[in-house]
Parts: structure tokens; C-alpha cells; sequence
């Protein structure tokens, strides 16, 4: 992975607050929308952000990280400028939330990466057949928008 805030002097990444983790997520899966919805739920310190990987940010960043724009093969969590993928991803951010789920994805990580990430991968292929397809992305509340950028 790229070094810390890389994104920064990516001409082609637009400026945005990185002083809080940034959840990137596909906006047209109803799956990961549903993860969104989780999020905001149980973030009881407002500590996330998020963008769909179809905005400008989210693409250029998906795009900065290797990944492709067309099929999105992960969500992106960047937290202090580093971005976590696949299980390693969704892992942090439920030990972010904190409590007992907090605890349960820090055990999990007794689980082999390899592992973990073909379940991750298994599932974000299928995650359209899992849980459908958005006409569009996610909009938030007017209540949710300053979180989302």
C-alpha cells in the first residue's frame, strides 16, 4: 500500500477533511449501503465519514489505491492517511464503533488475513445477488449530510 497521506500529492485527488476515518462504499449496493446505514446507527461519536465510490473523491481515490471504477472490489476505510482493504477494512471500522462488537473484530483478526479476505472477496462478488442493486447511491438525510462528502 501507499505510504501515509499519499493521497495528498495525488494531483488527481480532490482536497477533502482527513482529519476523521473516511468510509468509501460502493453507492449503488444495497449491501454496503445497508453497512452505511449500520455505521451511522452505532457511531454514537460521529466519527465517520463517508463518500460513494462513485463521487469525484471516491473515485479518485479508489483509483489512487489500484483499484478499479468500474466493478468496485472493496470499500476503502482511509484513516490517518492510511487506507485499510477488504476484511481489514470492515474490521476497523467495527473496532472503531467500539463495545463488545469493537472486541469481537479485534479477536477476529486471530483469523488468518487469507482467510478473512476470500470470505471478504466471495461476498463483493456476489454482494449484488446478496442484497440488490441501487438505481442510485445512497443520499443522506439532511440530518447525515455534513458526514458525507
Amino acid at each position: 500500500m501507499s505510504a501515509a497521506y499519499s493521497y495528498r500529492n495525488d494531483p488527481s485527488v480532490p482536497d477533502f477533511p482527513d482529519n476523521t476515518p473516511l468510509i468509501i462504499f460502493d453507492g449503488e449496493c444495497g449491501f454496503c449501503s445497508r453497512d452505511v446505514d449500520f455505521v451511522l446507527r452505532h457511531d454514537k461519536q460521529r466519527l465517520f465519514r463517508f463518500t460513494p465510490a462513485q463521487s469525484p473523491l471516491g473515485t479518485a481515490l479508489m483509483r489512487h489505491y489500484g483499484f478499479r471504477t468500474d466493478d468496485y472490489e472493496t470499500s476503502l476505510l482511509i484513516e490517518a492517511g492510511v487506507a485499510h482493504i477488504y476484511s481489514d477494512s470492515v474490521l476497523r471500522v467495527v473496532e472503531l464503533l467500539g463495545g463488545v462488537m469493537g472486541m469481537t473484530a479485534t479477536a477476529m483478526r486471530l483469523v488468518p488475513r487469507f482467510i478473512r479476505d476470500g470470505v471478504y472477496r466471495v461476498v463483493a462478488r456476489n454482494r449484488m445477488k446478496i442484497a440488490g442493486r441501487r438505481q442510485t447511491c445512497r443520499a443522506p438525510t439532511p440530518e447525515e449530510r455534513e458526514r458525507f462528502l
